[in-house]
């Protein structure tokens, strides 16, 4: 059951929004994200500043448009994401120059897309989109994912691929050395760095301490 007050102050945005607001069966990338996301975003708001109704906006609407990890569209899905957002919030009446705002925070947000935020909006969506990837609630998402994708936990023989290529299509924990410990280093707002960096020093001890385990 959704419940619009977790979007508080934006309460009567989210449930127009909501409908529209995950556009597949995808568990890393449903409601659950998109309010963790917003928390996040909030979080950092209430500190670096920016409009939050905008922000909101392209938190609910930046995973509207489903494209799975391993299409070769993946790189497309948060333009096609904007487009369809765009189209969502002219129906609801929305000013032309605030579309324009959240399509580009939701174009910017996307790690695959590797297009620079160039607002303060679309740096904190980046932030707080990021800060989902990273941490406990990272390799919960992550290993998800791999068991979507069927991938294998680990290479039995090398799990840390010390000795080869490291495949994150082929082994679920390769991902954290491929993209996950990169993440870190890319945040845009001073108080998402902070949060990041936290988050990134347990997802290393995560990392260890699993290392260890087998």
């Amino acid at each position: 059951m959704f419940h619009a007050k977790a979007f508080a102050p934006f309460e009567n945005l989210a449930t127009k929004l909501q409908p529209h607001a995950s556009g597949s069966d995808d568990g890393s990338h449903d409601i659950a994200h998109i309010l963790r996301v917003f928390k996040n975003a909030m979080r950092i708001q209430a500190v670096e500043g920016g409009d939050a109704r905008i922000l909101a906006a392209a938190v609910l609407l930046h995973d509207c448009v489903a494209v799975e990890k391993n299409s070769p569209m993946r790189s497309q899905a948060s333009a096609l994401a904007a487009k369809k957002a765009s189209v969502i919030l002219v129906e609801l009446g929305w000013d032309g120059d605030d579309i324009a705002a959240v399509a580009h925070a939701i174009v910017a947000h996307s790690f695959s897309a590797n297009v620079p935020p160039e607002t303060l909006e679309a740096k904190i969506l980046q932030d707080a989109d990021r800060l989902d990837a990273v941490g406990m609630v990272g390799a919960g998402r992550c290993f998800y994912i791999g068991g979507r994708m069927s991938s294998a936990l680990y290479d039995p023989f090398d799990p840390a691929g010390d000795n080869r290529e490291l495949d994150d299509k082929r082994y679920v924990i390769d991902h954290f050395q491929t993209k996950l410990f990169k993440l870190a280093g890319g945040f845009q707002t001073k108080t998402g760095r902070a949060l990041a960096a936290t988050r990134d020093q347990r997802l290393r001890d995560f990392f260890a301490a699993f290392l260890d385990e087998i």
